[in-house]
């Protein structure tokens, strides 16, 4: 299972909305930037959002002899992405599928795609503990996966949610390498101010309480929020959006 990549990393969340699959992309991109061969496996089957941050739509699936190849985000192929967004006619198409078509699809995502020498794979999961995490977990159990990391977002109903999350990552021996508090602040785009918009330090407490480390904290800016194809750390290198994924990648790439 997956030959050619060294590092697996998870990006769950136990609740849907939190930004997720942002946070998995910007991940992507910022380790991209780092010089590393990334691939994003996306397998939120109801909810495929990678292919539309990453400006990919429409972009189609080609099979090889290895089996499928990744849509590359350049030339140089040191982004793959492979969603079920690329099988659909249309961003509106719905997966009206049961749980076992589900699980045989995951499967074959994990076992199928020709990832070329990947340094890190970046697995984005739906939100929940659903038979998708289950799959994924007993495919990749035989893989050296680093870990996963945890996105909430500051209210107690999404925190609630993440403790589920992560109740499920130790039933199942999953390395919880910390958690991410993504929309933490709302930074003005005229001061630069960031206000609290929700409750503040929830996954901070959080972290503390499991004794896990919090990774970061992101606010919203609305500078770049429609920059979602690039690495925010390229394009406003001295935002609060930018610092904290930058400390976020340093502790990814050079684990204590």
């Amino acid at each position: 299972m997956l030959p050619n990549v060294k590092h697996v990393i998870l990006v769950m969340s136990g609740k849907g909305g939190v930004g997720k699959s942002t946070v998995s992309t910007q991940l992507a991109l910022g380790l991209v930037t780092k010089g590393f061969r990334v691939g994003i496996l996306d397998v939120d089957l109801c909810g495929p959002s990678v292919p539309y941050l990453l400006k990919l739509e429409n972009q189609e699936v080609h099979q090889c002899a290895a089996g499928w190849v990744p849509v590359y985000t350049d030339e140089s192929k040191s982004l793959g992405v492979l969603s079920i967004g690329f099988l659909t006619k249309s961003r509106n198409d719905s997966i009206v599928w049961r749980g076992p078509k589900k699980t045989a699809f995951i499967k074959q995502l994990l076992s199928d795609v020709f990832w070329e020498h990947v340094d890190y794979l970046i697995i984005d999961t739906p939100p929940g503990t659903s038979d998708e995490h289950i799959t994924v977990m007993e495919n990749i159990k035989e893989t050296s996966c680093d870990g996963a990391i945890l996105v909430t977002t500051p209210q107690q109903i999404a925190l609630d949610d993440v403790r589920k999350e992560l109740s499920f990552c130790r039933k199942t021996n999953i390395p919880i390498l910390g958690i991410i508090e993504n929309m933490s602040g709302y930074v003005c785009p005229n001061c630069t101010e960031c206000t609290n918009l929700f409750s503040s330090n929830g996954g901070k407490s959080l972290a503390e309480y499991f004794q896990i480390p919090l990774l970061g904290t992101i606010p919203i800016d609305p500078r770049i929020s429609s920059e979602t194809s690039k690495y925010v750390g390229s394009i406003h290198p001295e935002s609060p959006v930018a610092i904290s994924f930058n400390s976020i990648l340093g502790q990814i790439i050079n684990p204590n």
